[in-house]
């Protein structure tokens, strides 16, 4: 692996442990405000805190060549990758209302499944290495967070279909991210989704003033740290990593979830879990040293050996 790969997959990494530790938060927000409310805020406030590189940039380019969009296609993924993430941030607030977090771990994590299955329609080929990290990954991920009698329930078929949107979200960003800034995709899509989120929440939800500084610890941890920094890392990170590698690592924010549960709310952490989080930490090494790679290949790279010192 290159010096730039090795760099992407900490930047994923480090997401996916932002991710992980604001899952708490994320539902503490809940308990005041609705959903497409906190959603709006939230990423309105991570926009916020990407302006100061936009501003940046624009010293060295205009706005407009921030913006230079060569093919309609272009425009069309920029409007796409908020919408999609729009999608994605509201089936799953709105899920987690009516399924238990561990359920809602479990399936959101599906992506890491979804995501290669969703490039054999975009004719992208993913790695042997991959489909085995995936699936061991997801194995992982059961253990880690469904710990009862499984039952589908209606939140369970909303972050289901938000794990959908997000594998969506890895493929469009995956196109667009070496294409345009980091800083210009991130903002655009925070944006949009804000936007939208607030359009929603002025025709479905009350607004309470009090019940917003209620939340704001939630607030300013989901909207600085989970979509202001995290996000942005997951953009710059997959300039030089593909989206079935990217969803591997940043499934890890389940095994986080756990950590920080057990830190900082002194949760149980049973054995039956450390094997979920264990399985996880191979699912990663597989996909980002490639073993199953290379020990398929040794052979045929022993006889290559072999044929070039005879033939010397």
């Amino acid at each position: 692996m290159s010096h730039k790969a090795y760099k992407s997959d900490l930047l994923l990494l480090l997401a996916a442990a932002i991710w992980g530790f604001g899952f708490v938060a994320q539902r503490k927000g809940m308990e005041y405000i609705p959903p497409f409310l906190f959603n709006g805020i939230r990423f309105a406030l991570g926009s916020i805190v990407i302006l100061p590189f936009i501003f940046k940039n624009i010293k060295t380019t205009s706005v407009r060549k921030q913006y230079q969009f060569k093919k309609l296609k272009h425009i069309l993924g920029f409007i796409g990758i908020g919408f999609v993430l729009f999608l994605a941030a509201s089936f799953q607030q709105i899920g987690i209302i009516y399924t238990t977090a561990g359920n809602a771990g479990f399936i959101t994590g599906l992506y890491v499944v979804i995501v290669p299955i969703l490039g054999l329609s975009f004719g992208n080929r993913t790695k042997l290495d991959t489909w085995i990290g995936a699936l061991l990954a997801t194995t992982g991920l059961y253990l880690l967070t469904v710990t009862e009698i499984y039952r589908i329930s209606k939140g369970d078929l909303l972050v289901l279909i938000s794990a959908f949107f997000w594998a969506g979200h890895f493929h469009i960003l995956g196109w667009l991210s070496p294409k345009f800034r980091s800083s210009t995709i991130a903002c655009t899509q925070y944006i949009i989704c804000s936007s939208l989120c607030f359009i929603i929440s002025f025709f479905i939800e009350e607004f309470d003033f009090e019940k917003v500084k209620l939340a704001i610890i939630p607030i300013l941890y989901t909207g600085i740290l989970s979509v202001g920094i995290a996000y942005s890392l997951q953009i710059v990170a997959q300039k030089n990593a593909p989206p079935a590698h990217t969803a591997i690592i940043l499934s890890l924010e389940a095994v986080f979830a756990i950590l920080a549960g057990w830190l900082i709310l002194n949760e149980s952490l049973t054995t039956r879990k450390m094997l979920g989080c264990f399985l996880m930490f191979i699912a990663m090494l597989i996909s980002l040293l490639n073993f199953c790679t290379f020990f398929i290949t040794l052979p045929k790279n022993i006889l290559t050996n072999i044929k070039t010192e005879h033939n010397k």
